[in-house]
């Protein structure tokens, strides 16, 4: 048996499965009802300790071909693991994954008691431990550091265009899911990755028609380096930005953003089209959200959660610029927005400011 302590004294009592390590990271839950492989080689999830709300996870095994990254989370939790996949593109089963990959983990617990302490008590610290500790200052003081350092790729790598090449993009990696690049790619893109290091002047010697900004980890104002490059880079080119890369051209341009009480992740977040008058089904990974009236007079707020309001999209026409705090490119979750893409192929095509 193992144990999973929450940052409140609260204790449930699991099996193992995975890495038989203890592990501290920031709990939170995803209710994506499938896309469990997605979840885990999301490297948005840096750091945390992710609960599954659907109660079987693991029905389908391991397909390699489904990864979006590198797993870079802290700790996996599920009612119940299947040791016996049924699918035949499974290669084998989770657990093994889990075990190959250091990730440690529970079954056998209640997650949706979990989910209920973390919706309302917000997102808090956690351990997965053998033996509860006597102390819990460890788990309280903890902290997600260093989230985009830690994901993002330290080389230069050049993906072709499908077919004709329409477009040039450079993509800013700030731990960059694959679909994105693959989202480019089928519209006639040829996508250079960037490391999230890299300069605003390295970049634009490189002639990109356009700049397209990833998902990724973390507090987005850690970011300092990053968000000082953008300032550099917006306006000077189309740019189209994702999850933390909406969060990040928010803050260059002037903006703030909050943490969420427990952030959205999952495929069935409904987002309003405020121009529009269309709600989509979106599918999203973030702890944290643009305050759009900070951004009055820059920028012109797009999207809307309809469940609490917050800020999912915005536009700055006269920057040639659009990002949202969905995913567009999500390969296991609703695909309505992925006209998004083209959006932004039409915007390089248009030219430059």
């Amino acid at each position: 048996m193992a144990y999973l302590v929450l940052a409140n004294g609260t204790i449930f009592e699991g099996k193992r499965i995975g890495a038989p390590v203890d592990r501290i990271g920031e709990l939170v839950f995803t209710t994506g009802m499938e896309g469990y492989l997605e979840t885990l080689t999301d490297p948005s999830y840096y750091g945390q300790i992710v609960t599954q709300t659907f109660p079987m996870i693991g029905n389908y095994g391991v397909i390699e071909e489904d990864f979006e990254g590198n797993s870079t989370l802290f700790g996996y939790i599920v009612r119940e693991l299947c040791d016996t996949p049924s699918n035949f593109r499974s290669a084998y089963p989770l657990n093994d994954y889990l075990v190959a990959k250091g990730i440690p983990g529970l079954c056998g617990v209640d997650t949706r008691e979990i989910v209920r302490i973390t919706r309302e008590e917000g997102v808090m610290n956690a351990m997965i431990c053998d033996e509860v500790p006597a102390d819990l200052s460890a788990i309280r003081s903890f902290t997600v550091k260093d989230a985009v350092a830690s994901v993002s790729s330290n080389i230069k790598e050049f993906f072709p265009a499908e077919g004709v090449e329409k477009c040039r993009v450079a993509l800013i990696d700030y731990g960059a899911k694959h679909n994105i690049i693959r989202s480019l790619e089928k519209r006639g893109c040829s996508v250079t990755v960037w490391p999230s290091s890299t300069t605003a002047e390295t970049i634009l010697e490189s002639d990109p028609d356009g700049i397209m900004l990833s998902n990724g980890p973390g507090d987005p104002k850690e970011n300092k380096e990053c968000i000082a490059q953008l300032k550099k880079l917006i306006g000077k080119l189309p740019v189209f930005g994702i999850c933390l890369g909406h969060q990040l051209t928010a803050l260059a341009l002037g903006g703030d953003t909050i943490k969420l009480k427990y952030g959205h992740r999952g495929g069935n977040q409904p987002v309003k089209d405020l121009a529009a008058g269309r709600t989509y089904i979106t599918s999203q990974n973030h702890g944290y959200a643009v305050v759009a009236d900070s951004l009055k007079g820059i920028g012109t707020e797009s999207f809307r959660n309809a469940n609490d309001g917050s800020c999912e999209g915005m536009d700055y026409p006269d920057l040639k610029c659009f990002t949202v705090q969905f995913h567009p490119e999500a390969a296991s979750g609703p695909r309505d927005t992925a006209v998004l893409f083209d959006r932004f192929v039409e915007n390089m095509a248009g030219g430059r400011n």
